[in-house]
């Protein structure tokens, strides 16, 4: 997948200022998943929270700013964007990480699953 060079710097830095919501589910959960999770993962011209290769699995993190109207279109663009290249986009809220914690890990951990074995 080609990356965009301008965001690559950008990717960087956030990659070493994750939110607490993305470093919660990135030391709990995705460092330690049997496939290989990138973290701030250029796509295009966007830079995704979690991306596996393997699955096709684009996972992002939407703090309150994502629920504006604007906000909505604009995920809603990046999604469709993501969906043409034949990937999968799960979209947890914030507080989800915190008060379903379990439940995020189970749901990322099935779409693997189901797109592992679709791509074999």
């Amino acid at each position: 997948m080609e990356q965009n060079k301008t965001l690559k710097t950008r990717a960087q830095t956030l990659r070493k200022n994750l939110t607490k919501e993305e470093a919660h589910l990135w030391y709990q959960f995705l460092c330690r998943y049997p496939l290989r999770f990138r973290k701030q993962y250029v796509i295009g011209n966007y830079i995704v929270d979690f991306y596996c290769h393997q699955a096709k699995l684009v996972i992002e993190l939407d703090g309150s700013q994502h629920c504006t109207p604007a906000e909505k279109e604009y995920d809603n663009r990046r999604t469709a964007y993501l969906q043409s290249l034949g990937l999968t986009v799960l979209r947890f809220s914030n507080l989800d990480i915190f008060k379903k914690f379990d439940n995020v890990c189970a749901a990322i951990d099935m779409a693997v699953k189901e797109r592992t074995t679709q791509n074999v």
